[in-house]
C-alpha cells in the first residue's frame, strides 16, 4: 500500500515560514494526485492545497492563496507545503493525501493518508 510520512511542522511567530513535506515510501508519488489538509482543534478536517500528477495544476483554498504554495519533486517521490506570513489560525495538524483525481483528493476521498505533523503558529 504504501506510506506517506509528513515532516517540517514546529513553531512559528506569527508571519513566520515553514515548509512541510510529504515523503512517499513504497509508493510512486509521480502517478497521483497530492494533497495537503489540516484539522485544528474542535474543527473538522479542511482541504488546504492541491497539485496534479505533473505539477501542471494547483488549486488552494481561499483562506491560504498568495501564502501558501504547493510543489513536488517527483525524482525524490515528495510533495513540498511551503507556507509564508503564517496567522494563529494556521495552527493545525496538517497531513498529505494521495489519490487519482484532483477531484477526489480536494473532497478528501483520495485514499491514502500520512499521519500529520503539527503546526504551531503563536507569539
Amino acid at each position: 500500500q504504501g506510506q506517506l510520512v509528513e515532516s517540517g511542522g514546529g513553531l512559528v511567530q506569527p508571519g513566520g515560514s515553514l515548509r512541510l513535506s510529504c515523503a512517499a515510501s513504497g509508493r510512486t508519488v509521480s502517478s497521483s494526485v497530492m494533497g495537503w489538509f489540516r484539522q485544528a482543534p474542535g474543527k473538522e478536517r479542511e482541504f488546504v492545497a492541491v497539485i496534479s500528477s505533473s505539477g501542471g495544476s494547483t488549486r488552494y483554498a481561499d483562506s491560504v492563496k498568495g501564502r501558501f504554495t504547493i510543489s513536488r519533486d517527483n525524482a525524490k517521490n515528495t510533495v513540498y507545503l511551503e507556507m509564508n506570513s503564517l496567522k494563529p489560525e494556521d495552527t493545525a495538524v496538517y497531513s498529505c493525501a494521495a489519490g487519482g483525481t484532483m477531484q477526489s483528493v480536494t473532497s478528501g476521498n483520495g485514499g491514502y493518508w500520512g499521519q500529520g505533523t503539527q503546526v504551531t503558529v503563536s507569539s
